[in-house]
């Protein structure tokens, strides 16, 4: 009895031990040629989860190529610089197409132009090519119900762009300097990711939007298709024959879903701050 429960023990414990070896090694053997998918939905207000995805599928060698999703409005700058460097950095790796959706403008589009390929719908609207700050003043409606605000400050600027007072002239100089370099930031991006002049991109970065037809005339996309006209590029484009199997990160709803993008860009904007953000508003 004893020597048949040591025999059960030991075949438990070599179960458990080839389980977290077949766990560890997965992640490295290559199984199948796949295609992976990132979507970038809504506004962009993190990159932490998309920059976490390139880095994990531009190391996976069973994963050919990648296909970023994008229907964004665009949103803050810092996580939408963020996303194109990676995105630039995955393209060393592999080849990186972007399959364009309703919207893809201003962020949403920033994070495009260093793709392989850019694919859009005739009726996506993209291009935005701009920078927007808005901030609130709500000095008039508290001189009405008497409410006064008193500011200590150490510098000259430390209150800047405050929502409780209008923006004096000097202020607002110092902010369109920022919104112009800002601006001139995205301008490079774009010319270096599609590869064209800056004099070029200069002359449609007026904010202006475009459809993908005009896009394409423009050189801001590459070729007009839906999504699995991009899966079957992309399958072409590295190689895969037949069907490309495609991965995608499972989707999971919590509330940090919910603040990071999947809310109206009213709830974006309701708490008072200065925030620059690449963001067609229509």
């Amino acid at each position: 009895m004893k020597k048949v429960l040591l025999a059960l023990l030991i075949l438990f414990f070599l179960f458990i031990i080839t389980g977290i070896l077949f766990i560890i090694l997965q992640k490295n053997i290559p199984i199948g040629d796949r295609i992976a998918l990132i979507r970038i939905e809504g506004i962009i207000v993190d990159s932490k989860d998309i920059v976490e995805e390139l880095k994990q599928y531009a190391k996976d060698p069973s994963v050919k190529a990648i296909i970023l999703r994008i229907d964004s409005p665009g949103g803050a700058v810092a996580p939408a610089q963020e996303i194109y460097e990676e995105v630039k950095k995955a393209i060393s790796k592999k080849k990186i197409l972007v399959s364009m959706g309703s919207v893809a403008a201003s962020g949403g589009y920033y994070v495009a132009s260093p793709a392989t390929k850019i694919i859009a719908n005739p009726g996506t609207l993209t291009g935005s090519i701009g920078v927007i700050m808005e901030v609130p003043n709500i000095e008039g409606l508290l001189n009405k119900i008497g409410i006064k605000t008193e500011v200590i400050k150490s510098g000259k600027h430390k209150d800047i762009a405050s929502v409780f007072r209008g923006i004096k002239k000097e202020e607002r100089e110092i902010l369109q300097g920022v919104m112009d370099n800002v601006h001139e930031q995205f301008i490079k991006a774009v010319a270096e990711g599609r590869k064209m002049l800056i004099d070029d991109v200069k002359k449609i970065a007026d904010g202006r939007i475009f459809t993908g037809e005009q896009a394409l005339k423009l050189g801001l996309i590459d070729e007009l298709g839906n999504l699995e006209d991009t899966i079957q590029t992309a399958a072409k484009l590295s190689g895969i024959k037949g069907e490309p199997v495609i991965v995608s990160k499972k989707e999971e709803f919590s509330f940090v879903d919910l603040i990071k993008g999947r809310m109206p860009k009213e709830l974006f904007d309701i708490f008072p701050t200065v925030r620059l953000k690449y963001l067609y508003v229509p």
